[in-house]
């Protein structure tokens, strides 16, 4: 189930979703279903909507998926029956495909090779096209996801294939050859998982190894490898098929990789874990060097800083460090608000922010203070945060945001509002401040939050890292910024910039 009645909370808190977060596991002589829950619940922030674990023990396989968090939908009773070697588990939050039991994930069917499972992060940008093909072909389909869309084109033999051996890299590459837009894909077979990552590597995925050859396992981020005990190999490149079985880790390139890669920054302001590592760079420095690069573009008289936490924590830290204004904490979180079942009554909605941080009066009262925060993207929230600092003593606010305007969509995997829902769209920088009542304002440059995330990398590399560590994908640095600068790295049909496409692709309303 999942968390009725708090749904207010999450758009209360204005922040972009993630799509979800992905694994897979070959783990012979391990408990995999088990290992596959920690995890899904180290990856938990990519994805709350709902969650499953699909298993196989080579004749057989297994599931189990429901709505809500990882330990909401999984105990010891339903976690049994998953059995098996190799496992894959997902994390959702929907963007293509509304939040509905129908599209959690892992998909699961039978075909002519055994069972076939899908785990997917991200968005298929021609799923309407690839869904009419399916239609036509006589292909049923009973959900709105685009993953099921990739199951179904999998089940099949590519066109012009007669059935034969289970060719599954054949029919990967096929697939790749006509989805655009943004997936990270784990795929279980009877005998093996796959990694699979789209030509731009719009979406994080990494590989990580368990000591003493007890097999590989495949994540969004490495914090989920770090969990359960595998230690991080590498990225998955941009194009590239991993195949995890008895015979080992194997890679295949599915499609040639992009020119220039186009991984999305918003994975280094907000979404990965702090402690998790992208391009070989912990996020948690990545996002220190953020602030320190707002604290030199856009300084602040003051007495202290502090961060919205906990994800703007880093980047408050790298403002103090850069200009000399001491840290601190102002805001206290209550970490397990979003945990209850017991609905708020319409007081407590009004109240809204102030579930879900207290302000900590004696770092507060009579200072000058910083607020630092890494996006506004409705604009819902920073006016309640400063109020909150405000009723905290604090004499003036100076709100910095360690990322430029967030000024359009994205529509590769991200929930990030639409046009009209984007506050920084259809108002200058002087409005938002008057609108969330700030002493001032200002936002990161997109040129220095480039020159932040390239310099981390660059020092990566410069302590050590060896280009076959690194990999040709770091070597070849790009990003997509797309829901900054509204310039997107795949072509987007106009259906997806009407307010309704997801209505468009269940209802197969198709234009021409």
């Amino acid at each position: 189930m999942a968390n009725p009645g708090w749904d207010f909370l999450d758009d209360e808190l204005d922040r972009p979703h993630e799509a979800c977060g992905v694994f897979g596991i070959y783990a012979p002589g391990a408990d995999v279903a088990r290992l596959t829950f920690f995890a899904l619940y180290a990856l938990q922030h990519r994805g709350q909507e709902s969650a499953g674990i699909a298993s196989s023990d080579g004749r057989a396989a297994y599931i189990h998926k429901g709505m809500g968090l990882v330990a909401q939908v999984f105990d010891e009773e339903n976690l049994a029956p998953l059995k098996g070697h190799l496992a894959i588990g997902q994390n959702r939050y929907s963007t293509t495909g509304s939040t509905h039991i129908r599209n959690a994930q892992p998909y699961l069917i039978e075909t002519s090779y055994g069972p076939l499972g899908v785990g997917h992060n991200g968005n298929l940008t021609n799923a309407l096209a690839l869904r009419r093909k399916l239609l036509e072909r006589g292909v049923g389909l009973t959900s709105s996801s685009d993953t099921e869309v990739i199951v179904q084109m999998l089940a099949a033999p590519p066109p012009g294939r007669k059935p034969g051996r289970p060719d599954w890299e054949d029919r990967l590459a096929a697939l790749m050859a006509e989805a655009e837009g943004a997936y990270s894909l784990v795929v279980l077979t009877r005998d093996a998982v796959f990694a699979v990552r789209d030509p731009l590597g719009l979406r994080p995925l990494c590989l990580g190894e368990f000591p003493s050859g007890g097999g590989y396992a495949v994540a969004s981020e490495s914090c989920a490898l770090g969990t359960i005990g595998a230690q991080y190999l590498r990225e998955v490149h941009p194009g590239e098929i991993v195949r995890l079985d008895r015979h080992g880790l194997h890679s295949f390139q599915g499609r040639a990789a992009a020119v220039r890669p186009a991984l999305c920054v918003f994975e280094y302001v907000y979404f990965a874990r702090p402690d998790s590592m992208l391009e070989n760079q912990v996020i948690h420095r990545v996002r220190q060097r953020l602030g320190a690069e707002l604290a030199r573009e856009a300084p602040a008289e003051a007495d202290v800083v502090i961060g919205v936490p906990d994800s703007a924590t880093p980047a408050a830290i790298g403002f103090a460090q850069a200009s000399g204004i001491p840290y601190s904490e102002g805001l206290i979180k209550n970490r397990y608000i979003g945990r209850t079942f017991i609905q708020p009554n319409d007081q407590l909605r009004r109240s809204g922010i102030h579930l879900k941080y207290n302000p900590l009066t004696a770092n507060l009262a009579g200072k000058r203070v910083v607020l630092v925060d890494d996006s506004i993207v409705r604009g819902n929230t920073a006016g309640p945060l400063v109020r909150l600092i405000r009723e905290g003593g604090a004499t003036e606010v100076h709100l910095r945001v360690s990322s430029p305007p967030v000024q359009h969509p994205c529509f590769m995997g991200v929930d990030m509002a639409t046009h009209d829902e984007l506050i920084a769209h259809h108002k200058s920088v002087e409005e938002i401040r008057v609108h969330i009542e700030a002493d001032s304002l200002a936002y990161l440059s997109h040129e220095g939050m480039m020159r932040a995330v390239r310099q981390a990398h660059h020092e990566a590399v410069r302590q050590g890292q060896n280009e076959a560590k690194v990999g040709t994908f770091n070597t070849r640095q790009g990003y997509c910024s797309a829901c900054f600068t509204g310039s997107y790295p795949v072509h987007l049909d106009e259906w997806w910039l009407q307010k309704d496409h997801e209505k468009l692709v269940f209802e197969g309303i198709w234009g021409e």
